[in-house]
């Protein structure tokens, strides 16, 4: 169990909270780029970190995020136009560039000054990948843009979706490095779920229920290894990659894509979940695509025009009993995203981990929240710079491999936990 005050120290990621000011640390998905396709192209509405703010795209193609809300009298500038290299608020017409710089106060005269007085909080926001990020921290300590290999391969090789999750970021995120479920909650789609079936490694992962945790402190994160019963005298191994602070790799199988999730907290009882999926060799299929674009695999099918998934709360998850008896899926939710949410959102917004029995097969969980609040804690007391900053650090991969019962999973594995451009994922 963890105290009451550990707890809220990990999941409170508002403004001032040490939490929150380890994520300003960083550069995070604020949204995605299909949201604004081009320039001039609609506001949209982003929480990040419990601030409002609006994104969006200028005539020039500048991305900026500003505070919803305008200077004058509050009005939120979702309801702007967009126009002229910059964002108008309709009620009196004044206009903020994408730095958040008032540039004109129509009331005002022509030679009045009081515009160059008016700013409204401004984050930077680039496009790398899919993915537009934004640094919400000091400025003089913005490190350098996302390396993570998913962003950076040619688009033909990826694809990333997203989903609103009614939960706190932690318990969606403990998710991600949590291995020993998927003999159980996934064992459906292990054997039917296009982006997922026919790998050997499937075999080994429904056999053994069993598995053993070896955790690993790495420069950035921790290294998770699952070990299971292969044949005589041999392991399978599965390796998550977490990178600090709420960056996962799921495991691969087979030739199957390469896949994981970024979770950023909205505020402190909702999160996105960004999903992706990549091939570092080749394009993905165009099987492979519309399997991912119909919530196959991680990914979601959500209702359209939004991100908030088809099955949700309000609807149970649209949850099968007969498909639950007949073994199609083992809680009787379809797809393999919303199987997790759905029990991680049963869980309410924010668990109350005072209560709960960790086991053996919880260490990479207790290790991670040892290392979350240790970071914390040294920014906070001594401003030291938490791992998983350094892009060095993004440079990682998950692997799905067997090894000789002898042989040491991260010793033997360097190679393969590495992101190398041009060589193929370690996967069975």
């Amino acid at each position: 169990m963890l105290r009451k005050d550990i707890n809220q120290l990990l999941t409170q990621t508002g403004p001032g909270t040490p939490m929150g000011e380890m994520f300003r640390q960083y550069w995070i998905p604020a949204l995605l780029a299909e949201e604004l396709p081009e320039n001039d192209s609609p506001p949209v509405r982003v929480k990040l970190l419990s601030e409002r703010l609006i994104a969006f795209r200028d005539s020039e193609g500048r991305y900026g995020l500003v505070d919803e809300f305008c200077a004058h009298r509050g009005a939120s500038l979702w309801f702007g136009r967009n126009e002229g290299s910059g964002l108008r608020c309709p009620y009196h017409g004044w206009k903020y560039d994408v730095t958040g710089q008032c540039v004109e106060v129509p009331s005002e005269a022509d030679n009045s000054s009081f515009c160059e007085n008016v700013k409204l909080t401004a984050y930077p926001l680039v496009k790398v990948g899919d993915i537009l990020w934004t640094h919400m921290g000091d400025p003089a300590r913005r490190p350098d843009l996302p390396e993570f290999e998913f962003a950076h391969v040619p688009p033909e090789q990826t694809y990333t979706s997203k989903r609103w999750q009614q939960c706190n970021w932690l318990q969606a995120f403990e998710g991600g490095i949590d291995s020993s479920h998927v003999t159980f909650l996934h064992s459906g789609g292990l054997k039917s779920d296009p982006l997922f079936k026919g790998a050997k490694g499937n075999e080994y992962n429904l056999n053994d229920t069993k598995p053993f945790f070896e955790v690993v402190e790495s420069e950035g994160g921790l290294f998770v290894g699952a070990r299971r019963n292969a044949e005589e005298g041999n392991y399978y191994w599965r390796i998550t990659p977490w990178v600090m602070p709420a960056f996962t790799m799921v495991p691969p199988r087979g030739d199957h894509p390469v896949h994981g999730h970024f979770w950023v907290p909205i505020d402190d009882e909702n999160c996105w979940t960004y999903s992706f999926d990549y091939h570092p060799v080749r394009p993905l299929t165009t099987a492979e695509r519309q399997a991912m674009m119909d919530g196959y695999g991680i990914h979601s099918k959500n209702i359209p025009g939004t991100y908030r998934p088809v099955a949700n709360m309000d609807n149970d998850y649209l949850i099968d009993r007969e498909a639950q008896k007949r073994g199609e899926t083992y809680s009787g939710v379809a797809g393999i995203a919303m199987q997790d949410a759905s029990l991680q959102e049963s869980m309410g917004p924010i668990v109350d981990r005072s209560k709960e029995r960790l086991v053996p097969a919880d260490s990479g969980i207790i290790k991670a929240r040892q290392r979350l609040r240790k970071a914390a804690i040294a920014l906070r007391d001594e401003g030291v710079t938490p791992p998983g900053v350094d892009t060095a650090h993004h440079r990682v991969r998950s692997a799905a491999v067997v090894l000789p019962a002898a042989e040491s999973f991260l010793d033997s594995c360097r190679d393969a936990v590495k992101a190398t451009p041009g060589v193929r994922h370690a996967s069975i």
